[in-house]
């Protein structure tokens, strides 16, 4: 019996996300120079992965 999509394992659905966690915006934010690392965490900008 097959295992239902849903189901899978999240290392072989392998898709790419569109959505960055907070600890990676910041670091990418401050990677681009756009936030400093004494900044406030709240109200962070919106960001795109890089490709």
């Amino acid at each position: 019996m097959s295992q239902h999509r849903s189901l899978r394992a999240a290392s072989t659905l392998g898709g790419k996300r569109n959505v960055l966690k907070r600890f990676e915006r910041t670091a990418l934010l401050e990677k681009r120079g756009q936030r400093k690392a004494g900044d406030k965490i709240t109200g962070l900008r919106k960001t795109k992965p890089e490709a």
